[in-house]
């Protein structure tokens, strides 16, 4: 529980001193930032080779950190929560409290609760802000499912790089994607 605790507190100065961090997350091996600091955002998408106007995932960790970075929460967010089968990602328009350079063109976000994984989880909790989480791949290659499977310039890239979970084989698929219409269904975007 020591090492745990040690890593989360490590991720987490990281992530104030406005780096970029190399993290497992509740689907796949993620790089991440602090999601309001648009130095951080810049960063992360230039080690991932991501062009700027594709959009990233930010990881909440409850409704109410999730009602921070919505411009309008769905009000049947808490059935849509429980109801998930795996992790999903919730596309909604974003708030003003998130890096400009984080919306994509039409100033949406996607937002998944960060239920599936306790280092997430903590982290989120401790920074108190929403976590950029994009697969620590370089863009277009295949998003790594387990740590090993992360390449060289990424892992020398990062700023931090998190040891929890490094010698896990478990593997998880990236996140299901959804639009929330306003009429409160969902568009499925991937699943």
């Amino acid at each position: 529980m020591k090492f745990f605790l040690q890593e989360v507190d490590a991720a987490v100065d990281a992530l104030l001193l406005q780096q970029v961090i190399l993290y497992p997350t509740d689907t796949v091996w993620g790089l991440g930032c602090d999601a309001e600091v648009p130095r951080a955002v810049e960063k992360l998408y230039q080690l991932k080779q991501r062009p700027a106007e594709k959009a990233c995932i930010v990881l909440v960790a409850d409704e109410a950190m999730f009602a921070r970075y919505a411009e309008q929460v769905p009000a049947n967010l808490p059935e849509l929560l429980a109801g998930q089968q795996k992790p999903t990602t919730y596309v909604v328009q974003g708030s003003r409290l998130l890096a400009p350079n984080l919306l994509a063109a039409d100033g949406t976000i996607g937002l998944r609760v960060a239920r599936g994984d306790e280092f997430t989880h903590k982290v989120l909790r401790r920074l108190g802000h929403g976590l950029v989480s994009t697969s620590a791949n370089i863009s277009g290659e295949p998003a790594p499912a387990i740590y090993k499977e992360v390449t060289p310039a990424i892992v020398r890239g990062a700023d931090y790089v998190v040891s929890w979970r490094q010698d896990d084989e478990t593997r998880h698929a990236p996140s299901r994607v959804v639009r929330v219409l306003p009429d409160g269904g969902l568009e499925v975007l991937r699943d």
